[in-house]
């Protein structure tokens, strides 16, 4: 297992680190994760308030001893902005009791997705009042945020100095957070990448077609290496369900030197791949079709599209797609067939897409699965 320096806190984080929303099929099943995951080198386990009875699981097997001293092993949970600072207070004390202990490594506000959270943070009397004390008297040694939210409010984040870390979406099949890497790295923050195996294209079970053209190299191995190659990038979100699962991933965790020329040769090929399969209907990401008067996140959608007709990532388009007007503010923007055709996004566009026709068929490819937030449906 390779180390890397989680910025300005100074912690040396395993590359790897464990995700735990999805080994909450019991608390056996939890406990065995967090073991293996701990024999195998990962020294850092993020768990969140709002993922059911993950932080029971995790107070659970660090009271029940993993054979290394609590000093070496980091721990981040994450809470949601609240309206006040008492709220905030006694969910940190929640936590604490929950995952007994007596301070937790990192605390991250959990889902800093819209400027209204962004408000709630700033807010003169609001949450950070209770983070402040407890940063203070070392219940917290560090504070940092997750978001699902968009460049704008990212960077707005970023910029207002309070956050030692951010926990961001940022993979192959999706680099338009790449300044955000540039602006963190300037601000010597971690930076951890959330759920690149899953949010980054449902990875683990590829499509042929992908695993064709990554050859001699599996989908999942090649999006890894491109981000671990980034040496700005501290680690990546491993959520496992169970042991097995991080047998694999954990292989690739010898592999973080800069990119092999075969390597950069095949992504090279993939985008080539994308742009010829696609032509004239290729939506190049640059979101100057926003905002739309239905509010449909046509980068988004049209994203999803471009991943369906170039690689066959259906199924992942499908999961994706689903979450829109089911997900909140985790994943706003309501569905393509919502279009009027007013052609207000028309004249922004810069390749001319006809982007009606290109919504409507997105849809009629994608439609018909509803997806909620994973801690929901358990």
């Amino acid at each position: 297992m390779h180390y890397r320096r989680f910025g300005k806190t100074n912690l040396q984080l395993s590359v790897f680190s464990l995700g735990t929303m999805r080994y909450l099929a019991s608390q056996e099943n939890a406990v065995e994760t967090i073991q293996a995951a701990v024999r195998l080198g990962i020294n850092h386990i993020e768990t969140a308030r709002g993922y059911g009875r993950s932080e029971e699981y995790l107070g659970a097997a660090l009271t029940g001893g993993l054979g290394v001293e609590r000093s070496r092993l980091h721990i981040t949970t994450k809470i949601s902005p609240t309206m006040d600072g008492d709220s905030m207070g006694r969910y940190i004390d929640e936590s604490l009791q929950r995952l007994q202990l007596d301070y937790i490594d990192c605390l991250a506000i959990h889902g800093l997705n819209t400027f209204e959270h962004l408000d709630l943070v700033l807010a003169k009397n609001g949450c950070l009042q209770a983070v402040g004390k407890a940063l203070e008297d070392k219940r917290i040694h560090h504070l940092g945020f997750s978001s699902h939210g968009s460049q704008e409010l990212i960077q707005a984040a970023i910029t207002t100095d309070l956050f030692e870390f951010v926990s961001l979406h940022y993979y192959y099949f999706f680099q338009r957070h790449a300044p955000i890497i540039h602006l963190a790295s300037t601000k010597d923050m971690g930076i951890f990448i959330i759920s690149p195996a899953d949010k980054g294209g449902k990875l683990y079970q590829p499509s042929p077609e992908l695993e064709k053209l990554t050859q001699p190299f599996q989908p999942l191995e090649l999006t890894y290496r491109f981000l671990l190659s980034d040496q700005r990038i501290t680690t990546l979100s491993l959520g496992a369900s169970n042991p097995a699962e991080l047998i694999r991933p954990l292989q690739m965790a010898e592999q973080t030197q800069e990119l092999s020329p075969q390597e950069i040769a095949i992504l090279q090929k993939l985008a080539q791949h994308q742009k010829q399969v696609l032509g004239t209907e290729q939506c190049s990401q640059c979101y100057k079709c926003l905002p739309c008067p239905e509010n449909i996140h046509i980068p988004e959608v049209l994203r999803l599209r471009n991943l369906a007709v170039a690689y066959h990532m259906t199924d992942y388009g499908q999961y994706r797609y689903g979450m829109f007007e089911n997900a909140g503010h985790w994943f706003p923007g309501m569905k393509a067939n919502r279009c009027t055709e007013c052609g207000e996004c028309l004249p922004r566009c810069p390749e001319n897409l006809n982007i009606p026709k290109l919504l409507a068929d997105t849809h009629n490819r994608l439609q018909g699965r509803t997806g909620r937030r994973l801690w929901q449906s358990i």
